[in-house]
């Protein structure tokens, strides 16, 4: 049987998941969850910050700082809910949806050179199972921690 671990730390290494930094764009150096959050926010409307987290599957402790970080360096804005003054609200700055669009077209383009080398057949057969396994991955009852955690 092909040994499934080696074949997931190769892919983490490939991807550059141990980097300090996945992306540098536009003077920023990000860092892979500081690339996740941008993401998020702005997938999301008008997120909290406790929905972030939980997206993320991040401890909120852990997540403010990351977040603290990206106000410094002028990508997110934090807002108190007019609603409810104990939730706080992200957004990204006009700096941060021009950083998270920069990390997305290299991403994608990263994505679209890697399966250039694939035929469609291939192509349909790698993103079906991508899927098969993000469904199975939310099913199982490690979901979203570390797997020994």
């Amino acid at each position: 049987m092909e040994n499934l671990r080696e074949m997931f730390q190769v892919m983490t290494r490939r991807f550059g998941f141990l980097n300090k930094n996945c992306c540098s764009t536009g003077g920023y150096d990000i860092s892979l969850v500081q690339s996740h959050i941008l993401y998020e926010i702005d997938k999301q409307h008008k997120p909290s910050m406790q929905q972030i987290a939980e997206t993320l599957g991040t401890d909120i402790t852990t997540f403010s700082r990351q977040v603290q970080s990206l106000i410094k360096m002028n990508l997110v804005k934090k807002n108190t809910d007019p609603d409810d003054k104990r939730v706080s609200i992200l957004s990204l700055t006009t700096e941060g949806v021009y950083i998270a669009e920069s990390i997305d077209q290299q991403m994608n383009a990263y994505l679209n050179e890697v399966f250039s080398h694939m035929n469609e057949f291939e192509r349909e057969t790698v993103v079906r199972s991508i899927k098969l396994l993000n469904e199975s991955m939310a099913k199982s009852s490690k979901c979203c921690t570390t797997p020994l955690g």
